[in-house]
């Protein structure tokens, strides 16, 4: 390795991309305000509600309105010789997206937790994420100063709910309105935020009242990371001190390795345990060169390649995120490998072709800094190239491709237009633009309705897009009610033998297929369908088998029950014939696509609905009708939990009886109530609703 590659390896060694992720409400904005601050990146603390400016990360007019954050916004600080770049994440499942492409071009993260409603639905997703794309974590526990505050609590929630190895590093001195500070217990000393804006941090001895439960936390602290530590081990079996770099060597080894999650407490809103966190992230939390990131060469039957971060190595990253600006696109985009140079042209692996990069800028917020170049374990925003998210860009002659983003499927739809008809071309504009954005934002077409249909994650998704496009576009739109996006599938194996023939003067059409239709299990948001092929001794010659399936695969865009895609199913296609001049790629195709509809119609096909995870929140005297009210809605009561004058109320309700809900909700508890929900799977619907479903869809097909 050269002297050069070397330094820099050094220099990287100093660099933290780091995303805040949690729950929706836990305090993640807060706190990120806090970190911009304490940093010096900012010079005045705005909140994310009340009458001021609206937190600087929360830079959207809706944002600020609602006091939600609804894209990852990206900055960068430095913090004691760190350089931190940090992405604050949306907590609202709807905009479960921005967090998951952000995890996967992140090398580390915080997980924020409220210390009084601890680990909550969103909290499991987040950490599912994380897990999904190996991201190592610290846990903070914020809102500390909450009546009902119990950080231990939360962090037995963190190992019993989330499997982590949860390690408190800090105890807390006093809580809610007693939040005095916390106790370091690597160092031993009791730490306190002095200042209106907790700006002095202040390190005393430990006071009396603490030393025993601090000697007791800091042992069994050196117990749990022992196990990743052999010298360690002795020295507590030896009954000797342990040396605090040994400590810190060992908990950062353990942390990078998604071994153990250290836990820090705090209240980002009173000031009180940001600038500890900003040193636990600076300590443990990896930085490029400690991530090993692969790639597949594409020219080399998908080998994979291990990427280094080296600025000297052809260039290798990723497009994690797209937003349309006035003056035209910005990619986000990590660099993991080489040198981006602006000026410079890039392949695109995906769209097998070269693009230029026009601009490249270091972003803070919605503010833009011109740079010539960025290097690897930088993100930046880059202008000029035409992509879609999780695109990997490569040096000229090399065809690499990263593993992509996850993109969960819709689980509801509206049917939109533009009132006034000149408005059309704008309302296609924006759509386009917010698709190739937001890989969980769908439009098509409806075939016999030419009505433009939306798709999304749920109702706050769509009617954010709807809100944007009336502000940013100035299209007054007219929405449809929402529908749920349900599915069909077979119930009982069945067999099918087809032939499709037809003779008009000249060439005809000739196919024959022969097989069985067999019922899948359906798992997560249920995109199943297998096609098997087992013919043999050419009787159906292998350049139509491609054919068949594509009939086969045409056909699930709609089932013949209701109209609505079928999952799955395995089509095990075992014979046919074909003829030697009427067969054609199109006669296979036209075969395998009646065929299919002809056998599912046989196979007692059954509607399935989407079912909904979810969590309502709501003082303990409504806890009687809102629960009543969950179970009218056809819910299934998980379990239900008792914290302080709050109960969380855990349960499975299809989402076809969740909308409206927060209206509802509201009413039933003075205002006080609030839920998360999030998509869990898909289910058969009962007989009788299938039958209402079918015949409102006949109707409404038949008005058309």
């Amino acid at each position: 390795m050269s002297t050069s590659s070397t330094s820099l390896m050094e220099s990287l060694r100093n660099v933290r991309n780091i995303g805040i992720s949690a729950h929706i409400d836990s305090g993640k904005t807060t706190l990120s305000e806090r970190i911009l601050y304490y940093s010096g990146k900012i010079h005045k603390i705005n909140e994310v509600k009340g009458d001021g400016d609206g937190a600087v990360m929360d830079h959207m007019e809706l944002e600020k309105e609602r006091g939600i954050t609804i894209t990852s916004a990206a900055t960068t600080v430095e913090w004691k010789g760190m350089k931190v770049n940090l992405i604050d994440t949306p907590g609202h499942v709807d905009f479960t997206v921005e967090v998951e492409r952000s995890l996967r071009v992140l090398d580390g993260a915080v997980l924020v937790l409220c210390a009084v409603a601890g680990v909550q639905s969103q909290s499991i997703t987040v950490d599912r994420q994380m897990k999904r794309y190996n991201v190592p974590r610290l846990a903070f526990i914020n809102k500390m100063d909450r009546t009902g505050a119990n950080p231990r609590n939360v962090t037995k929630a963190l190992c019993e709910k989330l499997g982590l190895n949860a390690v408190p590093m800090q105890l807390n001195m006093g809580a809610e309105s007693n939040f005095a500070g916390v106790i370091d217990l690597v160092l031993m000393e009791a730490v306190y935020f002095d200042g209106e804006k907790g700006d002095t941090v202040r390190r005393e001895p430990i006071p009396a009242e603490y030393q025993e439960e601090a000697l007791i936390a800091r042992q069994a602290m050196l117990e749990a990371i022992s196990i990743f530590s052999d010298e360690v081990m002795e020295l507590l079996l030896e009954e000797q001190e342990v040396p605090i770099d040994l400590i810190n060597r060992t908990v950062r080894e353990g942390v990078i390795l998604s071994k153990i999650c250290p836990v820090y407490v705090g209240s980002a809103y009173k000031n009180k345990g940001v600038q500890t966190l900003l040193d636990a992230v600076s300590a443990y939390l990896p930085s490029p060169v400690d991530r090993h990131i692969k790639a597949k060469d594409i020219d080399n039957d998908m080998e994979e390649i291990d990427i280094t971060p080296d600025n000297e190595l052809p260039l290798v990253g990723m497009a994690f995120k797209l937003v349309e600006e006035p003056f035209g696109q910005l990619t986000y985009t990590r660099i993991y490998q080489g040198t981006l140079r602006k000026g410079e042209f890039y392949f695109n692996s995906r769209l097998k072709k070269k693009q230029r990069v026009s601009r490249i800028l270091r972003v803070h917020s919605d503010k833009k800094e011109d740079i010539d170049l960025a290097a690897a374990g930088d993100i930046v925003a880059v202008m000029g190239i035409d992509c879609a998210t999780g695109d990997t860009y490569c040096q000229e002659g090399y065809n690499y491709a990263l593993e992509s983003i996850f993109a969960a499927a819709p689980v509801i739809d509206l049917s939109i237009h533009a009132a006034k008809q000149q408005d059309s071309d704008k309302l296609s504009k924006a759509l386009s633009r917010f698709m190739r954005e937001d890989p969980t934002f769908r439009v098509h077409q409806d075939p016999e309705t030419a009505q433009t249909i939306i798709s999304g994650m749920g109702e706050l998704h769509l009617e954010i897009y709807v809100e944007r496009i009336k502000r940013e576009y100035k299209v007054d739109c007219v929405v449809g009610m929402p529908k749920v996006a349900y599915r069909e599938t077979p119930t009982k194996q069945t067999d099918y033998n087809y032939k499709h023939r037809k003779q008009t003067g000249g060439s005809g059409q000739y196919g024959h297929v022969v097989g069985t239709m067999v019922p899948m299990d359906i798992e997560g948001d249920g995109d199943t369908f297998i096609f098997e092929n087992k013919v043999v001794g050419g009787r159906i010659p292998n350049e139509f088998i491609p054919s068949v399936e594509k009939g086969f695969r045409r056909a699930l865009d709609k089932g013949p029950v209701a109209g609505f895609p079928v999952i799955g199913v395995k089509m095990v296609l075992n014979d046919g014939s074909y003829h030697d001049v009427d067969s054609s790629d199109m006669a296979f195709q036209i075969c395998g696509f009646d065929a299919f509809r002809e056998t599912f119609r046989k196979a007692d096909p059954v509607l399935l609905e989407p079912i909904m995870k979810v969590e309502v929140e709501a003082p303990t005297e409504f806890q009687g009708p809102v629960t009543g009210n969950v179970s009218s809605r056809r819910g299934v009561i998980l379990g239900t939990e008792n914290r302080d004058s709050f109960v969380m109320i855990e349960a499975e309700v299809p989402l076809s009886e969740m909308f409206g809900y927060s209206n509802d909700l509201r009413s039933m508890t003075q205002g006080k109530g609030g839920f998360s929900m999030e998509f869990l799977k898909y289910q058969k619907v009962p007989t009788k609703m299938q039958e209402e479903i079918v015949k409102k869809v006949q109707a409404d097909n038949a008005k058309k």
